[in-house]
């Protein structure tokens, strides 16, 4: 799918600036070492052109967050909805896999 289909005709050339965070085991593709970073993309970026851009392997995504909502289709391992456009302001958080505390009983975030 044409990303810039999504988004209309006119939107060649436009620049949009998202926050991109990396969570768990995705710190290390995280931008800069660091949590977060405000990134400019052209008009029709995906999430997996995120991903992309930052070299994370989809394989190790588990969970994407937009401005808090959560687009991963289902259970931990299931495909990414990479195809998801991402829009300006955007705040997008990938997680690796959640470290599990038996201790606990519960996902440590």
């Amino acid at each position: 799918m044409d990303a810039l289909a999504s988004v209309g005709h006119n939107s060649q050339g436009i620049a949009i600036t998202v926050e991109v965070k990396a969570f768990n085991s995705l710190t290390k593709y995280g931008p800069t070492g660091s949590r977060a970073q405000v990134l400019e993309v052209p008009a029709g970026t995906t999430v997996g052109d995120l991903a992309g851009q930052l070299g994370m392997p989809k394989s190790e995504i588990f969970l994407v967050l937009i401005n808090g909502r959560d687009i991963t289709p289902g259970l931990v391992g299931d495909e990414i909805r990479d195809y998801y456009v991402v829009e300006d302001g955007d705040v997008v958080a990938f997680s690796g896999a959640v470290p599990y505390s038996y201790g606990y009983g519960a996902p440590v975030v």
